[in-house]
């Protein structure tokens, strides 16, 4: 009986241990860390798939996200409904998040950049021009965070693989101390 007593009497004075709500914690810093990333769809296309009894249809989505400071990604996903495959795409697009240099809010350089038949040469503005740019580019540039910038598309313009060969521009991108520390120089003698 005694025992019994000791144990109410532990619980009415609010010695029940508990363990902390960790789950809860993670939750929030992801949303915490997703609030700041804006995400934009490419293309959502309806695919089919012949089988033996007829056609599957399933919804691709290829989407661009980035934090307008210098982060972006691709990713593209594909599901039975379209916002499953948003999703994935989303997803997937976090995933390969890589960083861009960003100077004075145009890029460091003129630069080309290809993937398969489409190149896309990127030109760095002035203050005030705004970003004079495609679709698809205009879309990567406004999620890295780029204010001013000119771009001209050559060959083919499928949306997907302009954005990929505007990725690719943007990842050769060098920056002054870059190219500096490559040359094994200080910045001024550039």
């Amino acid at each position: 009986m005694a025992e019994k007593e000791q144990k109410d009497l532990k619980k009415e004075d609010g010695f029940k241990k508990s363990k902390p709500d960790f789950k809860n914690k993670r939750f929030n810093k992801k949303e915490r860390e997703d609030s700041d990333i804006d995400k934009r769809s490419i293309c959502v296309r309806r695919v089919t798939k012949v089988v033996k009894g007829g056609k599957t249809m399933h919804f691709s989505v290829s989407m661009v996200v980035g934090d307008h400071k210098g982060k972006i990604g691709f990713g593209s996903g594909k599901a039975a409904d379209v916002t499953m495959a948003n999703d994935k795409a989303y997803q997937n697009a976090k995933k390969h998040m890589v960083a861009i240099p960003v100077v004075d809010g145009t890029i460091p350089h003129e630069v080309k950049g290809k993937f398969g038949k489409s190149t896309v040469l990127l030109m760095p503005a002035s203050d005030g021009v705004g970003i004079v740019c495609g679709g698809p580019v205009r879309s990567v540039a406004e999620l890295v965070g780029i204010k001013n910038m000119v771009s001209k598309s050559y060959g083919s313009r499928n949306k997907i693989n302009v954005v990929k060969a505007t990725l690719n521009g943007l990842l050769s991108l060098k920056t002054k101390e870059q190219v500096a520390a490559l040359r094994g120089k200080a910045v001024e003698e550039i």
